[in-house]
């Protein structure tokens, strides 16, 4: 077709894949008015299993067609080169299915379906890829070579009228015969049965010594059964596979969407075996000499149906007689003892079916992954955040389930997922899975609950609504999968997994863009975020969620700025009460309103008491645990602080600002070593978090490792985007010792940002006490949110013999 460039949209700030189309086919403009409408039929579709088509134009004499950009493979590389096991082939054909399902319902016939034009994203979802592409080609010579490997194949036709379209290997028997008038979506159904031969068997179905033979092969010769290749398979993906091959195309699938639904039924079916250790076969089961088999033989392990495995010791059939022909059987051969034996296994099989259909698999811990916004457009990924963030805040409030939090399952957003390897990092039982495409006004979502030991899906749904229908959405999806986690919640906890905090459409979104500017914890984001949900209060007066999230916003741009904007944390706590009118069981204003005692009063009681119920609120909330941890930790209190901590860690494992309290909790316990060592985790874990880097220049500054010490501090600088102050830093050390090297970072405290309460643990290492004492009074002043931790800080060591000493912690708020 031309070639293909990865560019970039300037206007959008989005990648996109730049289809150049050969000159002589652009030149030919009936064709290119009959591919355009094809194009622009396509570009319509809404749905997340087809690549979008952006922009069909042309510059300077040249032809394009900018489309989707999809980062993964194609279908024919996780078949050949990755060898993919058969449960996700399945999966990804079933997500091609639903997609081409779409398209058929616009009238709209790919013609050119083969395993390259279906990709697979580094997250797991197939995507159809080249609509309408094949329409645009016509009379090429055919190639030679290997047939299945040949690019899109258009021959002209001597004994029969019209053109062949499509990949040989691929096409159906009427596209091989170039009967272009009888091209429908049954068309595209025969070769959508040619990848699934190929995905189960690892061959193609007609494979052919040159394109001539195969051609020949796919109109006039069947295709081997499958078990020929695997034995092992059900007679049901026989059938499918058989019904999509069929050389007359009335006796096909009428409809790809009933090959999507035999494809769902059957995964269903073959993870529910899957899970069986034991399969009895209804047949009579013989040994090697034809003689009734023992009981042993009887139990035989049937083979995993999905994988292939080698406890395989006998055939596995989906078409298993009914319990009528049994009895029918043994009464026609005189067998009385026979028949009821058989008539106690079929009553056992009753009572398994029954045991099977009833038990439900025991979900105690669960992650909720980042929602894939596959818009399109950067500028809806607040969406596919915020939908993300809305369940797991959902799902939290189930008792006994351990819901891991955003901040930790966002560390695998963009990434390639590897379900055992999160479940291992997270340790979870289940995960959840989701892709959001919002066109227009029309919003669809696909959720797959995936056991994650097994990767089998113990459910999944497609939801298709109206943007304006976004919250009653939110709470369908939220009973859906907490039906599934936990299908007897009582009336009360059912409500609260429903809930919902407003009713107007264009606050909650809003508001979602509040929390995806909120929660990545910069002043600057801040300050976005703030913007946000005033706009959200503004519109719903009475929104709670609205006036939490203005709370929180406005002591993290107090937190994270420098100085710290103070002025601003009056304004956090009236917002955090405004919260807590409107809604008194929300748990995050009341956490914010204890660290704002804490630091701004200097109450340590306060923070106590808010934390504690925060916690009792919501057992669920990383951050009620982390705080309260960190309050313990600023009083001495580490065996009770590491309880916290560590039941943060539980909640929000991969979170930067729990694993810096948890190293900064094993340096003030004096254990350097382990500090060091989760503060190095903690930079692998981000190494943009300065936090992290802060930490570890306090712990190579207490083991004398000064140079390592310097360094750290100038990561600081970098991981704050400050080049001249790393510059400064790295360039004050070389000139002299540790002690000029202090000084002169203390001279340069506002040029290098750092807080007065740093600086102070500066001078008393340097055994100015006087200097020392005045800056820590300053720092209690201004309200420096580190004056919390002096009463265990290392640092302070130089300064406790001193009267003033007790005089500052007094003065910050401790207790006696």
């Amino acid at each position: 077709m031309g070639e293909v460039y990865l560019a970039e949209d300037a206007q959008l700030l989005r990648k996109v894949a730049l289809k150049v189309l050969p000159t002589d086919l652009a030149a030919n403009q009936d064709r290119m008015r009959r591919f355009i409408q094809e194009a622009q039929a396509a570009a319509a579709l809404n749905h997340p299993n087809i690549a979008h088509i952006y922009e069909i134009g042309e510059s300077d004499g040249t032809n394009f067609i900018a489309m989707e950009y999809i980062e993964g493979v194609t279908l024919r590389e996780k078949i050949h080169q990755k060898r993919t096991e058969l449960s996700k082939l399945l999966r990804f054909l079933q997500h091609a299915a639903e997609g081409l399902a779409r398209a058929h319902a616009a009238g709209i016939v790919h013609r050119d379906l083969k395993p390259d034009n279906i990709m697979v994203t580094r997250d797991g979802h197939a995507k159809i890829v080249d609509f309408g592409l094949a329409k645009l080609i016509e009379r090429q010579p055919m190639p030679g070579g290997d047939s299945g490997e040949a690019a899109t194949a258009v021959m002209p036709q001597h004994s029969t009228p019209g053109t062949v379209m499509g990949t040989v290997g691929y096409m159906s028997p009427e596209q091989a015969q170039g009967k272009t008038n009888e091209i429908d979506q049954r068309s595209d159904i025969f070769s959508f049965g040619c990848i699934l031969f190929e995905a189960v068997t690892g061959h193609k179905a007609f494979e052919g010594k040159d394109a001539i033979d195969s051609l020949n092969k796919i109109i006039r010769e069947p295709a081997a059964p499958i078990s020929d290749f695997r034995p092992d398979l059900p007679n049901h993906l026989q059938r499918i596979v058989r019904r999509c091959l069929a050389k007359d195309p009335e006796d096909r699938y009428q409809t790809i969407k009933d090959v999507a639904i035999e494809l769902r039924e059957l995964r269903h079916e073959l993870a529910a075996e899957r899970g069986l250790d034991v399969k009895v076969t209804p047949a009579a089961v013989t040994n090697a000499t034809g003689e009734p088999g023992t009981k042993e033989a009887a139990s035989q392990t049937a083979a995993d149906p999905i994988n292939g495995s080698t406890s395989y010791k006998g055939p596995l059939t989906s078409s298993h007689p009914s319990s009528a022909e049994y009895i029918v059987s043994g009464i026609k051969q005189h067998k009385l003892a026979l028949v009821i034996a058989l008539l106690v296994l079929v009553g056992g099989a009753v009572g398994l079916g029954f045991y099977l259909r009833t038990k439900q698999v025991v979900i105690e811990s669960i992650a909720v992954m980042p929602f894939v916004n596959e818009s399109g457009n950067a500028d809806v990924e607040y969406l596919s955040d915020g939908m993300t963030e809305t369940l797991i805040n959902s799902l939290s409030q189930i008792p006994n389930l351990s819901v891991k939090a955003r901040s930790s399952v966002f560390r695998y957003k963009g990434k390639e997922l590897d379900l055992k390897k999160v479940a291992s990092e997270l340790n979870v039982q289940a995960i959840l899975t989701g892709r959001v495409v919002q066109r227009g006004g029309q919003l669809t979502l696909n959720l797959e609950l995936i056991d994650a030991q097994t990767e089998n899906i113990l459910w999944g749904n497609r939801y298709e609504r109206k943007s304006s229908e976004l919250i009653a959405l939110q709470s369908e999806i939220a009973r859906d999968v907490s039906n599934k986690l936990k299908p007897k919640l009582s009336g009360a906890d059912a409500a609260k997994v429903e809930k919902n905090y407003t009713a107007n459409a264009e606050a909650y979104q809003l508001y979602l863009k509040g929390r995806f500017y909120g929660s990545k914890r910069t002043a600057k984001d801040a300050q976005k975020s703030i913007e946000y949900f005033q706009q959200a209060a503004a519109v719903d007066s009475n929104y709670a969620l609205a006036y939490a999230g203005l709370a929180e916003s406005n002591w993290f741009l107090a937190l994270y700025s420098y100085p710290q904007v103070n002025e601003v944390v009056p304004k956090a706590r009236e917002l955090a009460l405004k919260a807590l009118e409107l809604d008194n069981s929300l748990a995050e204003p009341h956490s914010v309103l204890g660290v704002i005692c804490n630091t701004y009063d200097h109450d340590f009681a306060c923070m106590e008491r808010e934390q504690k119920r925060a916690i009792e609120l919501n057992p669920n909330y990383s951050e009620g645990h982390r705080r309260y941890g960190l309050l313990l930790q600023n009083l001495g209190r580490f065996e009770e602080a590491s309880i916290a901590i560590r039941r943060a860690l539980e909640i929000d494992p991969l979170s930067p600002v729990t694993n810096q309290q948890n190293a900064q909790l094993l340096f003030y316990e004096r254990k350097y070593e382990e500090s060091e060592t989760q503060s190095k985790k903690n930079v692998e874990l981000d190494p943009s978090f300065w936090y992290a880097h802060w930490q570890l220049f306090y712990v190579y500054r207490m083991k004398r490792d000064y140079a390592s010490a310097v360094e750290e501090l100038a990561k600081v600088q970098d991981a704050r985007g400050e080049p001249d102050a790393a510059k400064l830093i790295r360039d004050s050390f070389a000139k002299g010792d540790w002690q000029a090297f202090l000084r002169n970072i203390t001279e340069q405290r506002t040029r290098l940002k750092l807080y007065p309460y740093f600086v102070a643990t500066f001078l008393a290492e340097l055994g100015e006490k006087d200097k020392a004492f005045a800056m820590l009074n300053e720092a209690i002043e201004t309200k420096d949110q580190h004056t919390a931790q002096m009463k265990v800080d290392p640092y302070m060591n130089q300064l406790r013999n001193d009267p003033r000493f007790q005089e500052v912690l007094k003065k910050a708020g401790f207790p006696e």
